[in-house]
């Protein structure tokens, strides 16, 4: 493989990502009560250079707001880190709200590739009428949305797949790619990605024994995951990981299901998807 491409990995604002490590210190209520030492508590330099020194050629800026008003001036400063960061793809968020379809569409027009939304920290549901054009502009554009809306580490108001099954529903071109596999609700998550060929999962956390103490995937349903093997990317969590990079690849190479599964899911998918 030419490297890596990470659809899940973190650079925000350094107060924000300071704010979210005090979170994760304190086992806030949404991290289930789970003991998480943040792994890369590094510079925001370094830990760049920490991904292209892994391998990875390719990675997101995912940040997201968690009340009204954040979204546009996190997608301003998502635009200068893509900017001056070799290897970053350009990442903007949203937030149910009203003038989200405004900055949606500055943030494609600005050069946007990937949109980061995250139902569990936000707390709003992904259905409601507020965000249904912007859905509908996203999915016209082809800009991937990388969604945390399953319902792992901790349970929200709209997670599950319920909620952003009605969104698809609606829109089902919408390239919606679902962070930890949906976990836990794997299973639910492999039918809307067996349902809507656009729909997309990425592997962030899963299968590594961090995860597989908690909140393990069904062994039965590897094949159905195999067969997924051109939709399923790459995602790490970087830096907000409590053990080191190289275990969520060797998490994925010890399932045995091949190397051609796991060079598509390491590296061909997302160069697909980005046109890498």
């Amino acid at each position: 493989m030419p490297g890596l491409v990470d659809v899940h990995t973190h650079f925000m604002p350094e107060r924000v990502l300071h704010k979210v490590w005090a979170y994760f210190d304190a086992l806030g209520p949404l991290t289930g009560g789970l003991e998480w030492p943040i792994a890369y508590r590094t510079g925001e330099g370094e830990r760049a250079a920490l991904l292209r020194e892994f391998g990875v050629r390719a990675f997101t800026a995912m940040l997201y707001p968690h009340k009204p008003g954040m979204a546009r001036w996190l997608n301003g400063w998502a635009a200068d880190f893509a900017g001056r960061t070799p290897g970053c793809l350009h990442t903007a968020t949203l937030f149910a709200e009203e003038g989200a379809t405004g900055y949606v569409r500055q943030a494609i027009d600005d050069g946007a590739r990937v949109f980061k939304a995250h139902v569990q920290v936000g707390a709003y549901d992904p259905a409601d009428d507020l965000l249904d054009p912007v859905w509908g502009l996203l999915a016209e554009a082809g800009v991937p949305v990388v969604i945390h809306c399953g319902s792992g580490p901790a349970p929200g108001k709209h997670t599950g797949p319920g909620p952003i099954g009605r969104v698809l529903a609606r829109h089902p071109r919408l390239r919606l790619v679902v962070a930890h596999l949906g976990m836990p609700e794997y299973e639910d998550f492999l039918a809307l990605a067996e349902r809507f060929t656009e729909v997309r999962l990425d592997t962030t956390m899963a299968f590594t024994d961090f995860i597989e103490d908690h909140a393990p995937f069904p062994r039965g349903a590897l094949p159905r995951l195999a067969d997924l093997g051109d939709r399923v990317l790459l995602g790490s969590d970087f830096p907000n990981i409590p053990y080191s990079y190289v275990h969520q690849l060797h998490a994925l190479e010890r399932l045995g299901l091949g190397d051609a599964w796991l060079r598509a899911v390491c590296h061909d998918n997302g160069a697909r998807l980005f046109g890498l």
